[in-house]
């Protein structure tokens, strides 16, 4: 078992950052590939980014590249996304989430363990 704590999320303006973290505890974490899905209200749940084991490999979502940098920090047991010039459309409940499959997992059904969330709110 996997336990996944995000932390970090909170309201800003449109233009401002976040960075968001996610503590596991129990396995392995570096066996584990990683990953960030948002769920807005109405929306269905949404891949941000993944990295892969190591963290030599990541993918972003088209609409978050190049504002959006996704980490992890293996000694520590912690992921991070770091959130840059935000807008109002990625304000949303932010999962972190675990795989056991090698590479990168894209999709929510390749995904064992998932955190609580935690809300990201940007003003326009």
């Amino acid at each position: 078992q996997v336990q996944l704590v995000e932390s970090g999320g909170g309201l800003v303006q449109a233009g401002g950052s976040l960075r968001l973290s996610c503590a596991a505890s129990g396995r392995t974490f570096s066996s584990y590939t990683m990953g960030w899905f948002r769920q807005a209200p109405g929306k269905e749940r949404e891949i941000v980014a993944s990295i892969s084991r190591a963290g030599g490999t990541t993918y972003y979502a088209s609409s978050v590249k190049g504002r959006f940098t996704i980490s992890r920090d293996n000694a520590k047991n912690t992921m991070y996304l770091q959130m840059n010039s935000l807008k109002p459309e990625d304000t949303a409940v932010y999962y972190c989430a675990g795989s056991s499959r090698s590479g990168l997992a894209l999709r929510t059904y390749e995904y064992d363990y998932w955190g609580q969330g935690t809300q990201v709110t940007v003003s326009s």
